[in-house]
């Protein structure tokens, strides 16, 4: 009975999935003493000859990973003339898969896994960030933000950041109130990521009525349509003040509808594809 080995990982990604379906594999070996060595990004038939090799060598155990249909040809028959016992986990698969879809000879691409993964872990991060900086929260890092929104109350800023942020862009929204002044750190940072909002007064008067009664509320002038259009009239005289803020009327627009507009602008301003998030 064997209680040694070298069990060898050739991905032509991370290999990240092979380690986990080895190691689920491994737990009805107790006792027996392997090392597992994985080896990433191997995409040419020199790179997978020289850990074959290796694994022949040390009688080792070969797990693959790879989705070049010629990269896995070349491991294969390498191991039957060496005698070496190699298992392919993505190869049976993919063939299922084209024959389900009635796909044959397509190219594939290595590591896609990989940037799916990143583009899932940088949503993430831009959700947490977003979050994190709603309604003004913090202002000390605006540096680190994709995008900053600045608007009165109701004009879809928290909405719009969030729905940003499940695109991957890490957004700061900050509240413009009446004849309080701004952030100064809003001012210091980067003019081309900042967006400004507005809205029609008399759809906003609507769209706070309709909150107060949600909340019982009746007493304040949050909702009085002369407070309004001096809120209105003061973020506009700040938008004047400072031309390089597009400015984007949300009265009539779907929330999707704004966001693409706003990534379109942005894009544009970084000189990025906007499918880059």
């Amino acid at each position: 009975m064997k209680t040694k080995g070298a069990i060898y990982i050739i991905s032509d990604g991370t290999g990240e999935t092979a380690s986990i379906m080895t190691k689920a594999a491994l737990v009805q070996y107790r006792g027996r003493d392997v090392s597992l060595i994985r080896c990433k990004n191997v995409r040419s038939q020199e790179q997978a000859e020289a850990i074959l090799k290796e694994a022949v060598q040390n009688e080792g155990f070969v797990v693959h990973t790879v989705v070049s249909n010629e990269l896995r040809i070349f491991i294969q028959k390498f191991s039957i003339e060496n005698k070496l016992t190699a298992i392919d986990l993505l190869g049976p698969l993919l063939g299922g898969l084209d024959q389900y879809f009635g796909m044959s000879g397509e190219p594939r691409q290595a590591g896609l896994l990989r940037v799916v993964d990143e583009q899932y872990f940088k949503r993430i991060e831009a959700i947490e960030f977003t979050v994190k900086h709603d309604d003004g929260k913090e202002t000390r890092n605006l540096d680190a933000a994709d995008i900053v929104l600045v608007g009165i109350s109701r004009t879809s800023k928290t909405p719009l950041s969030i729905f940003l942020s499940h695109k991957g862009w890490k957004v700061v929204n900050i509240p413009i109130v009446l004849n309080m002044p701004i952030p100064k750190e809003v001012f210091e940072m980067d003019q081309r990521k900042i967006i400004a909002l507005t809205i029609d007064p008399q759809k906003l008067m609507k769209i706070r009525q309709n909150r107060l009664s949600k909340l019982g509320d009746s007493s304040t002038e949050y909702a009085n349509l002369k407070h309004i259009l001096d809120e209105v009239h003061y973020a506009e005289e700040i938008f004047k003040k400072n031309k390089k803020w597009p400015v984007f009327d949300v009265t009539s627009r779907a929330l999707e509808e704004t966001a693409t507009e706003i990534i379109r602008v942005i894009s544009k301003r970084y000189g990025i594809k906007e499918e880059i998030f």
